[in-house]
Order: C-alpha cells, then structure tokens, then sequence
C-alpha cells in the first residue's frame, strides 16, 4: 500500500489503520515524555546532586539548575577542593512515567499522607457527581428550550439574542454571586456547570432541530397532525440520534468546566486533590489525577458512543464512530 493511500481525501480507513492510528495518537506523546524523561541529552536542565563536594549549600538529592551546578563545579575545581557529583535530571515539575505509574497505584491505594487529606477515589466520586447534577439540570432546561427554539420561530427570536449575549459571558465570573446566594458547598459548584454548559446547549439543541427535514414537518401537517403530536412523533424522534451526539460533546464541555468550579467555595472534589498534591510537589500524583480524569472522560465517551449504535442502529454516523 503507497503512503497516498493513507492520506486520500474523504475516503474511510479501513478498520485496520484506524486502530493503528488511534493506538499511535496515545503512544507518540507517550513516547515523547518517555524520551524527554530517561534519554540524559534530551532537554534535562537540572542536574540531580547525589555527592555535594565541598558546596556549603548542596544536599544529596538537591535538584540544581544545571548551569548553577556547572559554574559551582568550576569553582571547586579552581580553588583545589572536591567538585560535586550529580546526573542530569528534569525539573520537579516534569516527574517521569514510571512515576507517575507508580503515583496511579499508590492513589488507590495508600492512605493520605496529611491529615485533612482524603483518598484520591473519594475526590473522583465526589467530582462525578457534580458534573452529574450540573448536566442534568442543564440538560433539563437547555434540551427543551433549544427545541422549541428550532421549532418555533417566535421562541427562537425571543430568546436567541439574549443567549448568544450570555454564552459569551465567563462562566467562572460568576463564582463570588453563586456563593453569595447558594452558600459556600456544592450549590456553586454545579451552578457555575449549568451556567457553563446551559447557554451553548440550547444554541446547539436549536441547530439541530433546524436541520431536520422540513419535508417531514410538511407531511405530518398536511395529515393534520396537532403540533403535541409533531412534536413528540415527528420533531423529536427526527433529531434524537444528532441529539444524542451533541449531549456527548457538551458533557466533554461540562468536564472542562470542573476544574474551575471545584475552586468555588470548599474545597472539594478532585480540583482539591490535584491542588493539595501540587502545594506539596507531589507532581507525580498531579498527573495521575489529571490522566485518571481523562481516562474517565474518555471511557465514558466511548461507552455512550457504543450505546448510540445499539439504541439508534439505523443512523450512519453513529455506526461509523
């Protein structure tokens, strides 16, 4: 097979090449951060000291910029005394792969060193459920609310312009005034999720029903169909597989939301715990909180891309993800 055919223009893959591309969009970073990590010429700023010499302020252990270590060794060796010994390291802040493998099991597995700290799956499961709650009120109001506004144009005028105002408004903005009226708990948390998500739900919940085919409209009123009845057996079971689409990629939206919202208020959730990690440089346990995040997010898109085949199996592009 030429490379042109890797790379032929609106053509599908066979299945064959999209996992191998998909297993490659996982393993290139990793493969980046592995290299960056253990080959000592790649990057490495800092040096590691394992043998202080005769340097008053070295300590086994001591990450040191590396041209500190350099100018520091040049001294020693001028003035006669013992140099310090040392092997190039990353920055604190950039811990290794391993370590982080390491950081993935401990996190389950090992209690909190600090005694206010909490157990890293108590941080997640507390995490899920505000996004839960802030999409499900979200998705309560923003759902019907966008298909009356692609179904009835009076609605939609009325409310659009003011929408399309506010989606623009920062989200986190409103934080102090969500604290101020819901007290200092998880009310901010989800409300600051609604407010995030709500705006651009029902914009995109209108373009969707707007697509639909008019011509189906167009019959089922020719028929004399009361508008109850298009509604529930025309407009909504017409846009449900896009609809289900759509709620997929804004539940990605209200996870993005997260971070900023766990900061409102108490702390709480897995913000909490990244956060407290990070005060105390344990950067191996920031990463594996922020890949345990993605990896949930992930895994949860997937498994509600493979409930969309079974629950709609007559839309293509459903069948195709």
């Amino acid at each position: 097979m030429s490379l042109a055919s890797w790379f032929a223009v609106r053509r599908e893959l066979s299945p064959r090449r999209q996992k191998i591309l998909g297993l490659g969009s996982f393993l290139l970073p990793l493969l980046i951060w592995c290299a960056v990590s253990y080959v000592p010429f790649i990057w490495h700023p800092m040096v590691l000291v394992s043998h202080p010499g005769e340097v008053d302020y070295f300590q086994v252990d001591m990450l040191v910029d590396k041209a500190v270590f350099n100018d520091e060794s040049a001294n020693m060796l001028a003035a006669g005394k013992a140099i310090p010994e040392g092997k190039p390291a990353n920055p604190i802040y950039l811990p290794a792969p391993h370590e982080v493998a390491r950081a993935l099991y401990t996190g389950f597995t090992t209690a909190p060193e600090q005694r206010d700290g909490k157990w890293l799956h108590e941080s997640l499961w507390h995490s899920i459920q505000i996004i839960f709650w802030g999409f499900f009120i979200s998705s309560l109001i923003g759902v019907p609310l966008g298909i009356l506004c692609g179904t009835y144009s009076a609605i939609s005028r009325i409310n659009e312009p003011f929408i399309e105002f506010f989606r623009y408004l920062p989200a986190p903005a409103f934080g102090a005034l969500a604290v101020a009226i819901l007290g200092i708990y998880d009310g901010p948390k989800i409300a600051i999720i609604v407010i995030g998500t709500l705006f651009q739900q029902i914009l995109i919940v209108a373009n969707t029903t707007r697509k639909l085919d008019y011509s189906l409209l167009e019959a089922a009123l020719t028929l004399g169909t009361s508008k109850f009845k298009l509604m529930m057996h025309v407009i909504i079971p017409g846009i449900l597989p896009e609809l289900y689409r759509d709620q997929r990629i804004l539940l990605g939206w209200a996870w993005t939301y997260l971070i900023v919202a766990e900061l409102i208020g108490t702390s709480s959730g897995i913000t909490w715990f990244i956060t407290q990690q990070a005060r105390y440089q344990h950067f191996d346990n920031v990463y594996a909180a922020i890949i345990i995040i993605g990896v949930i997010g992930l895994g949860g898109d997937l498994m509600l891309g493979w409930l969309g085949k079974h629950l709609f199996p007559w839309d293509r592009p459903a069948n195709k993800e």
